[in-house]
């Protein structure tokens, strides 16, 4: 067996005494290899690599002196198609320990107890090694079958099995004793159970997804089931919309945050019970809720927050208007342009590769019509339109959520309207039929575009504001 680098066989390196270095060629090391494990039998070399195999990476790998070997380890791990029971029951052995987590094997060898102080998971196989049942059971619940867990695994998708058992780790990692962690997660409990009231207000029976997802109280809710935490779907793009009217049956994904809850240094006062007093709003059209009293809540180093699977860009009032609301300071923000962080998002999500986020100028190609050019404004962190990335936002009270979600839906339409003059492409090889615009910010979600006047021989400007009605 030859290990070939870029650049064919390479030499390798070892010391000896005072600082010497020996160049050894790989084919000699090699040869030094067979010839010291040649006497060694199959399944002691079999051991060693499963031992091996079976030690939880320790941070990344390109930080660790030896991640050429940890590299290695972890390419075969995903590699191993695991089959058998023997071999199913050492990925996720190895998975859990990765996951910071505890694994056990049933005296039978056909159940796999992946443990932690607050929650276990226990994984049924046949003697084949196929998944027959996945059972989640939180600190004093009873265990309940996870369908999410049973089809990942079933589909051998060991990163997303990987990825939940993040999650639940993580929805304990607030600081205190096991009775502190229970209530962050029994306050988690309420929080899911007055959401999912909220989304009940005004609904029609016979409205559809769409309509939920732009009109809803609380967008379109889907509850955390097993492993899955609870999402909300609150806004689809114009685009999206009409992709789904003319593809019936389609699911489009708009743009979704995760409900949660996480540790913080600093106490605040969360729901222990759900608050929502029925499920009618009230004279206001909002939902009414009880007070917020000692018997109701508790002190807790911990908060709910919003999560997004990519950052946000958002406007500088958007956020303040959000930590008003909410009372509690998103932390961590960097502030720019805005419109530099639309495009850069922008390029993000439409390229597979990086590409320049400087680069101001982009060609759009509509149906039936001359390309246009689009030259983006996006002013200077002096500006009044600064903005920053957001990837979560945190807060106390169910009643903040509905008025949250109010605000995200208006900058991510504003952001999906600039996003459409964004495009992957720089250059233009013929550009005598062009069509030129500059889009020009101003404050909250006002924009001008200026282009040169059909008719008369002058620029016009047209000035917008972004609504969301």
């Amino acid at each position: 067996m030859e290990m070939e680098v870029q650049g064919g066989l390479q030499p390798f390196c070892r010391h000896q005494g005072m600082g010497a270095v020996i160049a050894i060629s790989t084919n000699a090391l090699m040869e030094q290899l067979h010839l010291k494990y040649q006497q060694k039998p199959w399944t002691e070399t079999l051991k060693l690599v499963h031992f091996c195999m079976d030690k939880p990476l320790q941070g990344r790998v390109s930080n660790a002196p030896d991640g050429p070997l940890l590299s290695c380890m972890e390419k075969i791990q995903r590699t191993l198609n695991a089959k058998s029971l023997f071999s199913v029951m050492n990925r996720l052995e190895s998975l859990s320990k990765q996951k910071g987590l505890n694994a056990h094997i049933s005296p039978s060898g056909t159940a796999c107890y992946i443990t932690s102080d607050m929650f276990y998971i226990e994984v049924q196989l046949e003697k084949d090694g196929k998944v027959m049942d996945v059972k989640l059971a939180h600190l004093g619940e009873a265990p309940v079958v996870c369908d999410d867990l049973v089809q990942h695994l079933r589909m051998k998708n060991y990163d997303a099995f990987g990825k939940i058992l993040e999650d639940l780790s993580n929805l304990y990692q607030i600081p205190g004793n096991s009775e502190m962690k229970a209530k962050g997660y029994l306050a988690l409990q309420a929080l899911e159970k007055d959401l999912y009231s909220m989304s009940l207000l005004d609904r029609a029976q016979d409205v559809n997804r769409v309509t939920e997802v732009l009109h809803g109280k609380v967008g379109h809710l889907v509850p955390r089931t097993g492993g899955t935490s609870m999402n909300i779907e609150f806004y689809i793009s114009p685009y999206q919309v009409l992709e789904a009217e003319l593809n019936p049956g389609s699911q489009v994904c708009g743009t979704k945050t995760v409900v949660t809850v996480e540790g913080t240094d600093t106490l605040h006062k969360l729901p222990l019970s759900p608050l929502l007093v029925d499920s009618q709003a009230g004279e206001d059209g909002n939902p009414a809720f009880l007070p917020l009293t000692d018997e109701l809540s508790m002190d807790l180093p911990a908060f709910f927050v919003l999560k997004f699977h990519q950052p946000i860009p958002m406007s500088s009032s958007s956020i303040e208007d959000i930590q008003r609301l909410t009372g509690i300071q998103i932390t961590g923000l960097k502030l720019a342009p805005l419109y530099e962080l639309i495009v850069q998002s922008t390029l993000k999500e439409k390229c597979s590769e990086d590409l320049s986020t400087h680069k101001s100028c982009f060609f759009v190609s509509l149906p039936d019509c001359p390309k246009h050019c689009y030259l983006i404004n996006k002013g200077s962190e002096k500006s009044d339109l600064t903005g920053a990335l957001v990837s979560k936002i945190p807060f106390s009270h169910p009643k903040c959520v509905h008025g949250v979600i109010e605000i995200l839906r208006h900058q991510v339409a504003y952001n999906s309207l600039i996003s459409s003059c964004v495009s992957e492409k720089h250059i233009n090889e013929d550009d005598s039929e062009l069509l030129y615009f500059e889009v020009v910010p101003h404050k909250n979600t006002s924009f001008s575009v200026f282009f040169l006047h059909p008719v008369k021989e002058n620029l016009a400007c047209e000035k917008s504001s972004v609504t969301f009605i």
